[in-house]
This record gives C-alpha cells, structure tokens and sequence, in this order.
C-alpha cells in the first residue's frame, strides 16, 4: 500500500536542509547499489564518508521520528541511515527491486519499507517522477518539498530521466514491528480514526473501545 504523509519538514527545516545540500559531496550513485541497480541507475548520492552528511542524516532521523503519521504508518523497529540523492541531465533510475535486507552498522535490517523524502518543488524540474507498479497498475509520484511517500519494499519501481532542473530527495527503508502489509494499513487506519474521534466530545467510549483494540491488535502482530 503506497502512503502519502504530508509535511515531514517544514519550509524553515527544507531551507536549513537544501542550503547544507548546495555544500555537500556528491558521488556516483551507484556506489551504494549492487550489482543489478547500478546497470539502470545514473544519479548522485551524498558521500556518506564526508563528515557533513552525519549532519544531514541525524537531522532527517529527528524529523521523521517527531512526525505522528510517519509512526502510525510505519511502526518502525528500524530506520535506515537517510541516504540523499540528485537526478539531472537526463539521470534515471530504471525499474527495479530494493534489496530484502540491509547492513546498518551491527544489525541487519529487513527492507519492509521504502520511504521517499522530496526536498524540491515538483514545478522546479520535468520528469523525475516515482513510478511504483502494483497490482493495481503503476502509480506516477512527484510531491511537494518536504512530502514523503512509502510503500511496500516489496515493489518494482522506478525514476523517470529529470530532463530539466534537479530533483533532490532523501531515501531510506524502514523494518516494521509488523511485517504484514495489510495488517500495517488496517492499524493505519485505525489510528486515524481514533484521532479523529478524539475531537468529539460524546465518542469517548467508542475512542476508546478503539484504542483498546488497537493496541491488542499491536501486541498480537508485531514481531520485536
């Protein structure tokens, strides 16, 4: 299920974050890639060896970890170290499978999750667009800066050529306390809906009847 969690950065935090970007080291970005993405893929990523990119991570993880809906949506044991990458001149990511499983320093992490952060305006480049393929067809993504879309690692995707401007995001994969994607989008929901009923006066029972079971359904599928 492919999610679309508005407003992971503000434009004060999208300023600090595109104004560190214009300093940082760009490397081919296929260094991070096996074998079999780096024969489609032509983009840059942020050297993770320099010492700026430490910043640039750190201040992503605290924005994503303060945002109730990227919680909600996710329920992250694990969250990769933010990579950022710049598509331009033509640069593409043809389509593709995330790997199943990552080396996060001392931990292996399970890819259940794979979260795009876009950090420029849809209007500043052409192309450059997230196409995610399910069974339900593909879907095109290109959403506002500091917007985030996630959806199943799972999925074949891909980034069409930027052929004008610079498309910049961060990207990372998420390991869930609750693998199974349809129990992840009905806890989801849930939620949502507990919240919303937080604001009407007569439904506390019915809020929390909910609440109890949500967090039953929790204790019962998440595996940590």
């Amino acid at each position: 299920m492919m999610h679309h969690i508005k407003g992971v950065l503000n434009a004060e935090q999208l300023s600090t974050l595109t104004q560190h970007l214009t300093q940082a080291d760009w490397v081919d970005g296929r260094v991070t890639t096996g074998h079999q993405g780096a024969a489609v893929k032509s983009n840059e990523q942020v050297d993770t060896q320099s010492s700026l990119y430490q910043e640039l991570q750190q201040f992503v993880l605290q924005a994503i970890n303060q945002h109730p809906q990227f919680f909600s949506a996710t329920l992250p044991v694990n969250i990769s170290s933010p990579l950022f990458n710049r598509y331009q001149g033509g640069g593409a990511y043809g389509f593709h499978v995330d790997g199943a499983v990552r080396r996060e320093e001392n931990l292996w992490l399970r890819t259940d999750i794979s979260a795009t952060l876009f950090l420029n305006e849809p209007d500043s480049y052409e192309g450059g667009e997230l196409v995610i393929q399910d069974t339900f067809g593909q879907h095109k993504v290109k959403l506002p800066a500091g917007d985030m879309v996630i959806y199943p690692s799972s999925s074949l995707h891909c980034v069409t050529p930027v052929v004008a401007g610079q498309r910049i995001a961060s990207f990372m994969w998420i390991q869930s306390m609750v693998r199974d994607e349809k129990k992840r989008a009905m806890l989801s929901q849930l939620d949502d809906d507990i919240q919303q009923l937080s604001s009407i006066e007569s439904a506390t029972t019915t809020r929390m009847n909910l609440l109890n079971l949500y967090h039953n359904l929790l204790r019962e599928w998440s595996e940590i």
